[in-house]
């Protein structure tokens, strides 16, 4: 390089530092501007034509390690361009979409799915069929089933979060659309906003009954829709969107909820009785069309046909995806619209594939600070609260809580309002992992000493399962321990057999004595577990069907009998009362588990044809009897089913 070479790059840099302080210092300082700093803004050296390379190499330089604000617009912009070219991408995709070329439609949608991020994708479709839908005067059936259609194939082409995102918007749009057409209360000047309002609730509340006949939604969100409407049915805009649902949606609501739509019928004519000779002409229309969707007697009008045959013909084409490609989503959405509405607040369910259904736990901490607040009013309360715990640690002393742990978790217990109350402040104190084993062990001891069974007990441990594996572990190890109470000396393993013949005693509580009771308590606790999955029944894997001691006899059959009731039943109440309906499915997902030991399988198919029989038990309900024999029937096919056990067995 030569000399003036040399002079002329070190005085580009030079240049180059000079204008770099420059930018910084106008970017931290917007103060006072006076005219000296005018005067250094016109004396800065505009920079020559050999310091044009230099100049790029510091921009790029610059926006590696800050970006400035004139770079940010820029980059703002090329974002803006690309989301403006996607959504041009995709209109005119959407524009040409036709029952004959939705195929190849989807195939360019998919090949944008691949090429951008897909929630960028996602929700442009979304906005473009919303706003194309809601949009139009006069809404064609044909116009609404195909694009319903095309949200169906991406349902099963891209996944349910596709289709949750779609439904989500469509209904809170439809909401807001149908909240603001209200007529006003004074006058008729926003008359035409209501009409255009009201045009707009109507086209979306089509697309969600087409969402509806293609399966992408199920019956609860349309009947939940539709007792929203109910609420003011007086309104001929809201009877005009419940004759849309029925005329389109109608025939496949019967099939879904026959008794839902019985409801929905006795609630409006509990709304409408006595204004039988006030009711306009469309109302009453509503009603025959609903009498007759109930009969079954439902007139298919000319236009409904066309929509009928064109929903017909997508749904042949949505069938035959699943031969050319590879499908994700089968099963219709089952969301409420109390669960669409909360979706910000309680999560959206759709990204990890289970419907979000509430925990009181999570909901109950929302006032743990309106509670802390009232605390120092409430401070004479809290010398009442202070005599009452004193009492309960008496009483924990004399029900062997020997331990500061086990004291603190018993009055937790004893002071909780319910189950829910009781977990929250049981997961205030703080305890290890090895401390909160003895959560189990304290609720199994108050368990069995009611009494009359409490469920409020196993309902703790059973949240406590599904929180830590740990806890599951910790029930098996105290039934070992329960059963070589009752005698089973060969229940708990070898290493806990070893030790307890080297001196170890068991965690008893200083029990002395098994009640009939008690067993009672914790065969029910324990059936409760094994019917929910707390807990597998290969708990029962280190026991001697043959050779049985007669209180664990008794406890086993009281086991299994609530274990057939509690497979049938949705609360921890269990009682006498059967209902008529038999689900199989439970107890054969209980007993499939055990087939995969073969002691234990064949234990429990001896146990049942010798050890297990409620026929000689006269104040027992024969409704019982029966769900019993047909639960024994079923285990046993399952278990022999497994294990190819021969049935002489």
């Amino acid at each position: 390089m030569s000399d003036e070479e040399e002079d002329e790059t070190f005085h580009s840099q030079d240049e180059l530092s000079d204008v770099e302080d420059g930018a910084l210092d106008e970017e931290e300082w917007h103060g006072i501007q006076d005219s000296d700093s005018n005067e250094s803004e016109h004396s800065t050296p505009a920079p020559t034509s050999s310091s044009v390379p230099g100049i790029f190499a510091l921009i790029f330089l610059i926006a590696t390690r800050y970006v400035p604000p004139h770079l940010r617009a820029k980059a703002d912009s090329k974002e803006s361009e690309e989301q403006i070219k996607l959504t041009r991408q995709l209109k005119g995709l959407l524009n040409r979409m036709s029952e004959q070329n939705i195929a190849s439609i989807l195939d360019s949608v998919e090949e944008i799915y691949r090429n951008h991020r897909r929630h960028d994708v996602t929700s442009t479709i979304t906005t473009l069929i919303i706003d194309g839908i809601s949009s139009h005067s006069t809404l064609l059936d044909s116009y609404v089933v195909l694009y319903a259609a095309f949200v169906s194939s991406l349902h099963k082409i891209v996944g349910i979060e596709f289709s949750a995102y779609f439904t989500q918007n469509v209904v809170l749009s439809y909401e807001r659309h149908l909240a603001g057409e209200a007529p006003p209360s004074e006058g008729g000047e926003d008359k035409p906003n209501s009409d255009d309002q009201g045009k707009e609730a109507s086209n979306l509340v089509v697309l969600l009954s087409e969402l509806y006949n293609f399966q992408i939604i199920s019956c609860v969100l349309i009947y939940d829709v539709i007792r929203a409407l109910l609420n003011d049915v007086s309104q001929e805009f809201h009877v005009e969107l419940l004759l849309k649902i029925v005329r389109n949606s109608g025939q496949q609501l019967r099939t879904d909820d026959p008794l839902a739509l019985k409801d929905i019928i006795q609630i409006i004519q509990n709304k409408l009785e006595g204004q039988e000779t006030s009711l306009s002409s469309r109302t009453r229309f509503m009603l025959e069309t609903l009498n007759n969707l109930k009969n079954n007697k439902v007139k298919r009008l000319g236009t409904q046909n066309q929509g009928g045959d064109a929903v017909e013909r997508m749904k042949k084409f949505i069938s035959g995806l699943s031969k050319k490609r590879h499908v994700l989503a089968h099963e219709p959405l089952r969301v409420s619209l109390e669960d669409l509405r909360s979706a910000e607040t309680k999560g959206k369910w759709w990204l990890v594939g289970a419907a979000w259904g509430g925990d009181p736990l999570v909901d109950r901490q929302q006032d743990v600070t309106q509670n802390n607040a009232s605390s120092s009013v409430n401070a004479p309360a809290q010398s009442g609260d202070a005599l009452a715990s004193s009492a309960l640690m008496k009483l924990a002393k004399k029900h062997g809580m020997n331990t500061d742990i086990r004291r603190s978790i018993f009055v937790v217990l004893m002071s909780g309002d319910d189950y829910v109350d009781a977990c929250e402040r049981l997961s205030q104190l703080k305890l290890t992992e090895v401390q909160q084993r003895e959560i189990v062990r304290v609720a199994l001891h108050c368990c069995g000493n009611e009494k009359t069974y409490n469920p409020y007990y196993v309902l703790i441990c059973q949240h406590l399962c599904s929180l830590s594996h740990s806890h599951k572990i910790t029930l098996q190890y105290c039934l070992w321990d329960f059963l070589r109470d009752l005698g089973e000396t060969n229940a708990g393993g070898a290493e806990v057999i070893k030790s307890l013949q080297e001196g170890g005693s068991g965690d008893d509580f200083g029990i002395k004595s098994i009640s009939s009771t008690r067993v009672r308590n914790m065969a029910k606790a324990y059936a409760w577990w094994i019917a929910k999955d707390s807990i597998s029944l290969s708990v029962l894997k280190p026991l001697d069907f043959t050779a049985l001691k007669p209180q664990t006899r008794t406890l086993l059959q009281e086991l299994f009998v609530n274990l057939f009731l509690s497979s049938q039943s949705k609360s921890p109440l269990v009682g006498l009362e059967v209902s008529s309906s038999r689900n199989r499915a439970p107890i054969e997902e209980i007993f499939i588990k055990a087939s995969r030991l073969q002691t234990l399988s064949m234990g429990l198919v001896y146990f049942f044809s010798k050890g297990l029989s409620l026929e000689e038990a006269h104040d027992v309900d024969p409704n019982v009897i029966k769900l019993v024999q047909w639960g024994v029937d079923i285990a046993k096919d399952t278990l022999r089913t497994g294990l190819d056990i021969v049935p002489d067995l």
